[in-house]
């Protein structure tokens, strides 16, 4: 029979006021042995009785006022000393605004059991159960919603008081399994099994939970009617233990998480900013450099400063060409993943946003056309009409390029719509490649009428096409970033650390950037994060994952990495692997891998991700790369 329904043909028994007396006496005297058991205070035998001398009484309620009653007797003997000892006690409780009705300190010291059970009773209201709060119910009612509530998807449970709906001891079992069901087997219980069910609620309550058993299996299960106050008063500590847990726990996830996203968003700002620096400083010492230059009208010293604006165009331009570029995705990639979070744009600091960046490459620019034009003037006299075309024709797929790269920096909003902006990028960008071959065909002109420099661009043909494999890879690879960032957004199981591990051991495997990995490239990126598989089941995995394909993709492996991380991956499972591979030493070396049969990308990433050890000059210190990977 369901909890909540009461036996038919139930009579009060003769007895039925002794009954509840001794169950609420039974019940009192454990829940204030609980509270004493918190100072290291001497149990009571029973409050009826142990109550009489007022010290008990007043140790309970400095434990549970959190407050000092002041000087009493310790020790008293005559009754006077008793009485003054309650009278104390009842003082501070009437201070707590507790009105104790027809309750006089003689009823006390006389140990009337009644009296002394309705002021237990009180005091167990007042400061366990009436702060309770649910759905705007407070108390005894707000208690009773918080059991219906919890209880609400077991079927055989049905809460509607403190007495009869216990009785089963289900509604117990439903408490603990829908909070802790690692602790107790809800839909294993045989639900005839009344005194077996309470049995298993109270002693799971109690081992596991730290709720002191206050009620005897047969007070509940073989009364004639449950004492309510008994059964509240035990109840109520379900309701503290699980609230506490709960809100610890959630507590914990929300700060965790947000710190861990804060943390990796804080560590791309920051590289994001000290490059942008470095980039603008060594932009303007270049520009300087020129405007030093001494100009000689001879051809050998003008061929010289050619020469070595050449260089400096294959060499350190390219280089900040790359970082430029590498910095526009940086950016972009910080406010997308903002975005993702839910966190404010990042703004740089002053003279490092993105204008500022752009203005200084703007200036270079203008200063690297300047001084090749200055170069120019001494070898170069005529031609002005074929190197116009071409310099029109070089900065307009320049300006296309650029204006792609800018539109691409510029990114942000919802994933969805950055995407398809991407999209419309890579259309901008298609025509490029009619335009550097109509480019290429002036060059060929121009080489062929002796000119080699030109006066009204700095691009030539090998810069604007490296620019434009340059742009069309950033915008490949954005795509593809937000692609898998679509695909990480959904992953909530594991924390934003955890994904960005999965993401950077993909990235490295995949040398050529296509966004899929072959069998190869995932069997060494799952041995570089501790996942070993025989050559069997390893094949018969990647069978699975790649559905007859030659690769699988970004999304396939990471749903995989999330299932095997969460049933599988351990950080103190990485370390006991570690420790086998290097023998029980605090390091690993080179040739302990390669002895345990890691493939031999494994052993590259593995040995450029963790740092050397101190211990010895070939060791590598596992425990230090564990904790980098496992407490960012």
């Amino acid at each position: 029979m369901p909890g909540g329904h009461q036996r038919n043909g139930a009579q009060a028994h003769p007895s039925a006021d002794k009954t509840w007396e001794t169950v609420q006496s039974k019940t009192f005297t454990k829940w204030v042995n609980a509270r004493l058991a918190e100072h290291e205070l001497p149990p009571l035998n029973n409050i009826c009785t142990d109550f009489s001398d007022g010290t008990a009484l007043i140790h309970l309620l400095e434990i549970i006022g959190d407050a000092s009653l002041g000087r009493f007797n310790h020790n008293p003997r005559m009754r006077i000393q008793k009485v003054e000892n309650v009278n104390l006690a009842l003082d501070f409780i009437r201070s707590r605004n507790i009105s104790l009705t027809n309750i006089g300190a003689e009823d006390i010291v006389d140990s009337n059991h009644k009296l002394i059970l309705g002021m237990i009773w009180i005091i167990i209201l007042r400061f366990t159960i009436e702060d309770i709060n649910e759905e705007g119910l407070s108390a005894m009612d707000g208690l009773l919603l918080w059991c219906q509530r919890k209880t609400a998807p077991y079927k055989e449970v049905d809460v509607t008081n403190f007495s009869y709906s216990w009785q089963d001891g289900l509604a117990f079992c439903a408490l603990i399994h829908r909070h802790r069901p690692d602790l107790l087997d809800y839909h294993a219980l045989d639900k005839r099994d009344a005194h077996g069910n309470t049995a298993l609620a109270f002693e799971v309550a109690e081992r596991y939970l730290g709720i002191p058993q206050l009620l005897d299996v047969e007070d509940v299960v073989d009364a004639a009617k449950p004492d309510e106050r008994s059964v509240m008063t035990y109840v109520a500590q379900y309701f503290h233990a699980f609230s506490s847990l709960s809100k610890a726990e959630t507590a914990g996830r929300r700060l965790g998480k947000f710190a861990d996203v804060m943390q990796s968003v804080y560590d791309m700002q920051h590289d994001y900013e000290a490059r942008v620096g470095r980039l603008i400083s060594a932009i303007h010492a270049q520009q300087g450099d020129w405007r030093r230059t001494h100009f000689e009208a001879v051809y050998a010293s003008a061929r010289a400063l050619s020469d070595a604006f050449i260089k400096y165009k294959g060499g350190i331009k390219r280089t900040w060409t790359d970082e430029k570029i590498e910095l526009d995705t940086l950016l972009g990639n910080i406010q997308t993943k903002r975005v993702t979070y839910n966190l404010a744009p990042f703004v740089p600091k002053p003279g490092l946003t993105p204008r500022d960046l752009e203005t200084a490459w703007t200036e270079l620019a203008a200063a690297e056309v300047r001084h090749r034009k200055a170069i120019n003037q001494y070898i170069r006299e005529s031609r002005d009409i074929l190197q116009r075309n071409y310099g029109t024709e070089a900065n307009k797929v320049h300006a296309l390029l650029s204006g792609i790269s800018a539109d691409l920096a510029a990114l942000n909003g919802e994933l969805e719509a950055q995407l398809q902006t991407v999209h419309g990028l890579i259309e901008r960008a298609r025509p490029v490649g009619g335009l550097l071959g109509r480019l290429a065909d002036l060059e060929r002109q121009c080489k062929a009428a002796n000119i080699d420099e030109h006066d009204y661009t700095v691009y030539s043909v090998d810069d604007l096409e490296y620019d434009a494999a340059m742009v069309t890879k950033a915008l490949e690879k954005k795509a593809r970033f937000i692609e898998n960032q679509s695909v990480v957004r959904n992953m909530t199981n594991l924390t934003p650390a955890q994904l960005e591990e999965f993401e950077a051991t993909f990235r490295y495997f995949d040398r050529d950037s296509s966004n899929v990995l072959n069998d190869i490239e995932f069997r060494a990126a799952l041995d570089s994060l501790g996942h070993l598989f025989s050559d069997d089941e390893f094949a018969s995995l990647y069978d699975q994952l790649s559905c007859g394909e030659e690769y699988i993709t970004f999304e396939v492996y990471i749903r995989f990495m999330v299932e095997l991380t969460e049933d599988q991956t351990t950080p103190e499972q990485l370390l006991q692997s570690f420790r086998v591979i290097a023998g029980e030493k605090e390091y690993v070396t080179e040739e302990d891998l390669r002895l345990s049969e890691l493939s031999s990308l494994s052993i590259a990433y593995l040995v450029k991700a963790m740092p050397r050890s101190e211990a010895a000059a070939n060791g590598f210190d596992y425990l230090a790369y564990l904790r980098g990977v496992f407490q960012r």
